[in-house]
């Protein structure tokens, strides 16, 4: 799916969560919604002319998304080494939240040489079926 720098990301939310199951959606979407307004806001300066791509994949072990922007990229790198919600920088802080949020909410967040595409993996555990017995 492809579409032009914007924050307004709910229809944008509902597809891509559309296959994912109802107990999974809030943690996957508050993730999705910081990746993408990153990709909006800070890769593509919220420059309409300049788009925002996002493919999105299932596996039996789970879930995975590759955003890309069309901006230069970023130097700056995740100040949570443990990667856990207690280690994000403070509330005044204007940068660094949302790698944390990202490294918390999926098992794995890469992102391409460039830092101008980044892949979230969500790994899934199998349900186990419940027998019936009759």
């Amino acid at each position: 799916m492809s579409f032009t720098s914007t924050l307004y990301l709910c229809p944008v939310l509902d597809l891509l969560l559309a296959k994912i199951p109802d107990d999974l959606q809030p943690e996957i979407r508050l993730g999705l919604q910081e990746a993408l307004v990153n990709a909006a806001k800070h890769g593509n300066q919220l420059d309409p002319t300049k788009s925002i791509v996002v493919q999105f994949s299932i596996t039996q072990d789970g879930y995975s998304w590759v955003i890309s922007d069309q901006g230069k990229g970023f130097s700056s790198q995740c100040n949570c080494p443990d990667h856990s919600l207690e280690a994000l920088p403070p509330d005044e802080s204007e940068n660094g939240r949302g790698f944390c949020l990202l490294h918390e909410i999926f098992d794995q967040v890469h992102w391409d040489q460039q830092k101008t595409q980044l892949r979230l993996c969500k790994q899934v555990k199998k349900r186990k079926r419940q027998l019936s017995l009759s």
